[in-house]
């Protein structure tokens, strides 16, 4: 049996949170970072190693995986002041799992390998529930031997790992596919939801029938669910598909993306109504309160 490499996640939220602890369930050695103490003492209790520094994490691994927030918080810990491209030994992978522009991962693959360093272009998808039993979906592009040398990492944190190719920015394009799709979807769920309540329907039996029907999706299920029960609990926020929505609008460029742009600005009315941090199925409750009624959850 080959030796297991070391790892380290840079980021504990919810996606980087589910993935560390995975690591830990497969006997491989990790270091978690994070700026919040509580996460930190938390993870140390997971029997993780626990660090604020970036380069004090990254100095001894083998595998480093990014789960910040957007691809402005990944180029400084990659790049910026003690970060983590500068602290890591020469052939260490980095696996960047966070959704950005697909040319902005492009740049800073580029920019890993120019420092001797391997690079995975991998955003994740599958949710925090998924992420936390190690079932995640990655979609990813980098060199063979970059994941030759990431592969026990990666089979700890996912089911389905896709390679997409040779070339950083294939994995965040496919991303920012899903992405669009998702954020519609919710949209969506939650016009369908909102106007049900508005004609007098039954919000459970109405999520129950539906998910039986044509007209289901992933998101109705999952975000339904979450409308019905009235629990905006942040498992993904409002102001992750402002961002998300806001890549596909940015690379789309001149290619018409209507839906999109109707999603977006529906994430963003949600934002600026002061529920950027609440769960992305919120702003079902934006609609409400536009159409007059009061969903659960709902003063």
């Amino acid at each position: 049996m080959s030796k297991l490499p070391t790892a380290a996640v840079i980021g504990l939220g919810s996606m980087g949170w589910g993935a560390a602890v995975s690591l830990l369930r497969a006997g491989i050695t990790t270091q978690g970072v994070d700026i919040r103490e509580d996460v930190l003492e938390a993870f140390a209790a997971k029997g993780g190693d626990s660090h604020a520094c970036v380069s004090d994490a990254c100095a001894g691994a083998d595998v480093v995986l990014i789960f910040v927030v957007n691809g402005e918080q990944a180029e400084d810990v990659l790049f910026g002041a003690g970060g983590a491209v500068a602290a890591a030994k020469q052939g260490t992978v980095f696996v960047t799992c966070v959704t950005m522009e697909p040319s902005r991962a492009v740049d800073l693959a580029q920019r890993i390998e120019a420092a001797g360093m391997l690079a995975i272009d991998g955003p994740v998808s599958g949710g925090s529930a998924k992420a936390l039993t190690g079932e995640m979906t990655i979609m990813a592009a980098g060199r063979a031997e970059a994941f030759d040398a990431a592969e026990a990492c990666l089979d700890a944190i996912a089911t389905k790992v896709y390679r997409l190719g040779d070339e950083a920015g294939k994995g965040s394009q496919v991303k920012m596919i899903n992405q669009l799709l998702a954020g519609v979807h919710i949209a969506a769920a939650a016009e369908a939801m909102t106007l049900g309540a508005k004609i007098g329907l039954d919000l459970g039996m109405l999520h129950e029938v539906i998910q039986e029907c044509a007209g289901n999706s992933w998101m109705f299920g999952n975000r339904g669910a979450h409308i019905v029960e009235g629990d905006y609990t942040p498992h993904s926020a409002v102001d992750i598909f402002v961002k998300d929505l806001g890549i596909v609008t940015g690379e789309a460029d001149t290619h018409p993306v209507p839906l999109s742009e109707t999603a977006l600005a529906l994430f963003k009315e949600a934002s600026a109504a002061g529920m950027g941090r609440e769960d992305d199925a919120a702003v079902a409750k934006l609609l409400a309160t536009k159409g007059g009624i009061t969903l659960p959850g709902m003063a």
